[in-house]
């Protein structure tokens, strides 16, 4: 892996790994103060970090997400597409989504500025 890349695979890797943990504050220090959002299971963007923190704790009294990160792939300067695969439960443990996905990252200054979630080809999500 590039030095160029591996600095915000680390960043994006103790996201993820803090989000599947239930680690707002950990996740948290990981974006920029103004960060943006998706609100991917309600619609809109959440921005800053409370509302990152209102909309994750609002998420995970209703579903139980697990993402895990497959792989990175450095795009414009300050961008990586993560393809993730994603399992979605209801709170009795059903699965309600298994899929994999793309999130585009925006870094900047070593911190998440925004992600926006983004469908993979058909030949990247392994179909």
């Amino acid at each position: 892996m590039s030095d160029q890349l591996s600095a915000p695979v680390g960043l994006l890797r103790a996201a993820y790994t803090a989000f599947n943990a239930r680690d707002i504050d950990t996740a948290l220090a990981t974006m920029a103060p103004d960060v943006v959002w998706p609100k991917a299971f309600k619609g809109g963007f959440a921005r800053g970090h409370e509302e990152v923190r209102a909309y994750w704790t609002e998420q995970w009294s209703e579903i139980d997400p697990r993402v895990e990160p497959t792989s990175f792939h450095p795009e414009a300067a300050n961008q990586v597409l993560v393809h993730v695969h994603q399992i979605v439960r209801d709170m009795t443990g059903a699965v309600i989504a298994d899929v994999s996905v793309g999130h585009r990252f925006t870094i900047e200054s070593g911190l998440i500025r925004a992600m926006d979630v983004c469908p993979l080809s058909p030949s990247a999500s392994g179909a």
